[in-house]
């Protein structure tokens, strides 16, 4: 099994609200174009521009959300995104973020 985060920045001009209403259709792309090679997908959106909760670090974070995914395998994993129709959501994201990087991670479940 391996695990891919997607760290993703919005464009400038496009408010928190539009970027997360934009990503929760986004989603259902990547679902409908993934599976049955993705087997588990999430989206963590940021709740807000401000963040006044305590612990919190001088400087505020480049990313406005992150997705996870899980394949079963780097051969499901590059089949996926070796298709024409990746190029269709790449270019969708592309059209709504001004960068965005990924990790593959190991992960590592503390409390279940």
């Amino acid at each position: 099994m391996i695990k891919v985060l997607w760290f993703l920045k919005r464009r400038d001009g496009i408010s928190l609200i539009e970027f997360a209403t934009w990503w929760e259709e986004h989603l259902h792309m990547i679902e409908d174009r993934q599976q049955p090679q993705l087997v588990r997908y999430t989206v963590n959106i940021r709740s807000s521009d401000d963040d006044l909760l305590a612990g919190r670090p001088e400087q505020d974070c480049d990313w406005d959300g992150v997705a996870e995914q899980w394949f079963e395998s780097e051969d499901a994993f590059n089949e996926v995104y070796g298709r024409v129709a990746a190029s269709e959501t790449r270019q969708d994201t592309l059209n709504h973020v001004s960068r965005f990087e990924r990790i593959v991670v190991r992960e590592i479940e503390v409390i279940p």
